[in-house]
């Protein structure tokens, strides 16, 4: 990998899948980033105000709250925190509505590692680049 803008020193992961938790944990604490990640949405919400992150990483179909009802939750409380939402059944209307709501990519599942890398340094470095820009 080279050529990457800086990757975020902490990001968030909210997918109900363990094991998907598990191995994205591992590649992005591979890379130096501090990782927290959360079960559920509603895990992630109960938690938020502790939660430093500069970028999330969020499954979209997830039981009780999805991707998409945490997003939206997410924006009404005034959260400019990028977002990539992540999913194993998508296509480009799910994509259009997922920027429309406010995330910056959607990505399907599996997702190779230097794409999600790649995809999380865009992200973080759009997002800093909009702040610059409103100041």
């Amino acid at each position: 990998m080279s050529a990457l803008s800086p990757l975020p020193q902490k990001i968030c992961l909210v997918d109900d899948d363990e094991a998907v938790r598990d191995s994205m944990r591992v590649l992005l604490e591979s890379y130096g980033m501090e990782v927290k990640d959360y079960g559920s949405a509603r895990d992630f919400l109960s938690h938020a105000q502790s939660d430093a992150s500069e970028c999330m990483l969020l499954d979209l179909h997830m039981p009780e709250m999805n991707g998409f009802e945490l997003l939206d939750e997410l924006r009404k409380q005034g959260s400019s925190l990028p977002v990539i939402i992540v999913t194993g059944r998508g296509d480009s209307q799910l994509s259009s509505r997922a920027i429309q709501a406010g995330a910056y990519a959607l990505l399907n599942k599996p997702i190779e590692d230097d794409k999600l890398l790649q995809w999380i340094s865009r992200a973080v470095e759009h997002a800093g680049t909009a702040a610059s820009a409103s100041k």
